[in-house]
């Protein structure tokens, strides 16, 4: 049948039955017909026009990247009535709203599988691909896991688009995952009037070594290994206001894996640990700090950022994303008075193939960054710790002695040093078992006061120690100095310290230094 007799009789289907056979909602002739003279029904494709050929993948979708996904408030909403899955064999699921799920085939074979499918955040086919990639393998990364095996999922407007989109898209997606050791057995396709892309991926995981969101604990160090900013960046960029090396940077850490950072996290012992993607950094964050029932500190001046993006968020470029993440995560959320609007703003952007936002013991931290910039995991930063149990809130402050870290994508950026509350110990600071409620509210008082504030930490740990040694308080002085080791603090700078103590105290000062300095320091 050739193609004008193939068009008539397709038509005359629909003219009868009073639709469009193809779309209901439209009648036929169909606008598209009218304008055009051509009958997608029947197999015609509309010239695509792309500017120098280039097809435009953004022009095609509403919400780009991870900003596309339905808001956790929402989410929760669909979610709470439905039946939660119980089985012996289920040792992550539904319940904790964790990055994958974990389910124990037999006793030597665990399995951690995870679905994510997005709109795209960039115009290019391939590079959508990869970002895709990166950010589908992200989940099982965060668990602790390998992924081994995939299947794509896409949905792609077919009749609009040339089919090399839809082919380079997949082809993006299939070269990450051989870069990831991973196995693509197919996929899905679905005639869509929006693209989107993303996979279903199965690993392998060491069911005694699984990290999961709900294992934070007090004097844990939190640890983010990518900037934020790309849903910002990616507003920015598709309305023509990206600021310059902005896309560039965003890029390039999207569509890098968080294979690296994972293997180093569960070499040191992880304890927890989520991917940020699109309920934003306090999005993720709350929902660890719910699961773990534990209180954080975020230093927002130690968290990495791309270049422009607080000067965008400053002039109103974010999506409505932002107030969905805001809706969810804002109630476990305490902000410092420091923190502006536009910092709130970065910190509830929907991120797209983000960090790994990880819980690492608070004496294993320094060693793992070390490691992770070594690798090339060059923007991994300390970003806060975990202060106390609770039932699930956090604290941002704007810790105004860090510097601001901006991620060129190119160059190894400034390590950030530990600072945090560490390894509990047996001076008042720390507390007793004491039952007394007004010793219970003294050694709260002194807690708060060595908090960072607008002094930062370490700077509060060697005024400690001065002021241990000068009322003479062995069991103070003996465990901020240990403790200002396991810190990473120089024995220079501690030594410093015992000086001004010395100068103000005198001999007793100085008896006691030169007595705890053969203890620690041998």
């Amino acid at each position: 049948m050739d193609a004008k007799e193939k068009r008539k009789r397709v038509m005359a289907r629909s003219i009868k039955l009073g639709h469009c056979v193809c779309d209901p909602r439209k009648p036929c002739p169909c606008p598209l017909f009218k304008e055009k003279n051509v009958c997608t029904c029947a197999g015609e494709r509309v010239s695509v026009e792309t500017s120098g050929n280039k097809i435009k993948l953004m022009e095609y979708v509403r919400s780009a990247g991870c900003a596309s996904k339905i808001g956790q408030k929402d989410l929760h909403e669909v979610l709470k009535d439905l039946p939660m899955v119980e089985d012996a064999r289920l040792l992550v699921g539904m319940a904790t709203a964790d990055d994958a799920g974990v389910f124990q085939l037999t006793e030597d074979v665990t399995i951690v599988q995870t679905v994510d499918v997005f709109t795209p955040g960039v115009d290019d086919p391939y590079l959508f691909g990869k970002i895709a990639a990166c950010n589908s393998l992200s989940d099982i990364y965060a668990m602790g896991g390998k992924p081994i095996t995939a299947l794509s999922i896409i949905g792609f407007p077919i009749e609009k688009l040339p089919h090399s989109g839809m082919t380079d898209i997949i082809r993006g997606g299939m070269d990450v995952l051989k870069e990831a050791g991973t196995i693509l057995l197919g996929g899905h396709s679905i005639n869509d009037e929006e693209v989107k892309f993303g996979f279903a991926v199965t690993g392998l995981i060491n069911n005694k070594k699984i990290v999961t969101n709900a294992g934070a604990e007090p004097n844990d160090v939190l640890l983010l290994t990518k900037p934020l900013g790309t849903g910002i960046l990616s507003l920015a960029n598709r309305i023509g206001r990206a600021p310059e090396g902005g896309v560039d940077a965003m890029i390039k850490s999207m569509t890098t894996l968080n294979r690296v950072a994972a293997e180093i996290m569960v070499k040191y012992g992880a304890k927890a640990c989520t991917d940020v993607t699109g309920f934003g950094f306090l999005g993720h964050l709350s929902q660890l700090v719910s699961e773990s029932r534990v209180t954080v500190e975020l230093w927002f001046n130690r968290i990495p950022l791309f270049p422009g993006v607080l000067d965008c968020a400053r002039k109103g470029i974010f999506s409505g994303a932002n107030e969905r993440n805001a809706d969810y995560s804002a109630r476990r959320v305490d902000f410092d008075e420091t923190i502006t609007d536009e910092m709130k703003a970065v910190l509830f952007d929907a991120q797209t193939s983000g960090g790994l936002l990880i819980a690492l013991p608070c004496d294993k931290v320094e060693e793992a960054v070390d490691e992770m910039q070594k690798a090339g995991v060059l923007c991994a930063a300390i970003v806060g710790s975990v202060i106390e149990k609770s039932e699930g809130r956090i604290n941002v402050l704007t810790d105004g002695k860090g510097e601001k870290v901006i991620y060129s994508g190119i160059t190894k950026e400034k390590k950030m040093s530990v600072k945090g509350k560490m390894n509990s110990g047996e001076c008042c600071t720390h507390g007793s078992s004491t039952p007394d409620k007004a010793m219970e509210a003294f050694q709260d008082f002194v807690g708060k006061a060595m908090a960072p504030g607008s002094i930062d930490i370490v700077t509060k740990e060697l005024i400690a120690i001065a002021l241990g040694l000068a009322v003479h308080c062995v069991p103070c002085s003996r465990t901020h100095i240990k403790k200002a080791l396991e810190m990473g603090i120089g024995k220079d700078e501690i030594e410093e310290s015992a000086t001004l103590a010395v100068a103000f105290s005198g001999c007793r000062a100085m008896m006691l230094w030169n007595e705890l300095k053969k203890e620690l320091f041998s």
